[in-house]
C-alpha cells in the first residue's frame, strides 16, 4: 500500500504561484511514474502531468501552456507541481497519484492505482 499526502494548496490571486507537494510513504516507488491531476466543481476529472521514476515529463498542454513544472525527488518519495501564472480556471482540487505500471508515464487515470486526498486550489481573479 502507499498512502499520499498532498499540501500546498491555497488561495492565490491570479497570476500568482503555489508550489503543490505530495509525499509518499508506505513502500518503493522504484520505476513507478507519478502524477497530478484535477478536478473542479461541475467537470470530470483531469490529467495536468505525470513524471517518470527518470524525470520524464508529460504534461496536458492545453492546462499547462508553460505555467506549470512537475518534478520528483526520489531519496524523499515527494512529489511537486510549480504553478506559475495562475488562472481563475485553475481552480480546482489537485490530486498526486502513483501509476500501477512500471516505467511509463500515463495520462489516463485508470493507469494510477493509488491516490491522495487532494488539495485545494483556489485562484481569484
Amino acid at each position: 500500500q502507499v498512502q499520499l499526502v498532498e499540501s500546498g494548496g491555497g488561495l492565490v490571486q491570479a497570476g500568482g504561484s503555489l508550489r503543490l507537494s505530495c509525499a509518499a510513504s508506505g513502500r518503493t516507488l522504484e520505476d513507478h511514474g507519478m502524477g497530478w491531476f484535477r478536478q473542479a466543481p461541475g467537470k470530470e476529472r483531469e490529467f495536468v502531468a505525470a513524471i517518470s521514476w527518470r524525470g520524464n515529463s508529460k504534461y496536458d498542454e492545453d492546462i499547462v501552456r508553460g505555467r506549470f513544472t512537475i518534478s520528483r525527488d526520489n531519496a524523499k518519495n515527494t512529489l511537486y507541481l510549480q504553478m506559475n501564472n495562475l488562472k481563475p480556471e485553475d481552480t480546482a482540487i489537485y490530486y498526486c497519484a502513483v501509476d500501477g505500471g512500471w516505467t511509463r508515464i500515463s495520462a489516463e487515470a485508470w493507469a494510477y492505482e493509488y491516490w491522495g486526498q487532494g488539495t485545494q486550489v483556489t485562484v481569484s481573479s
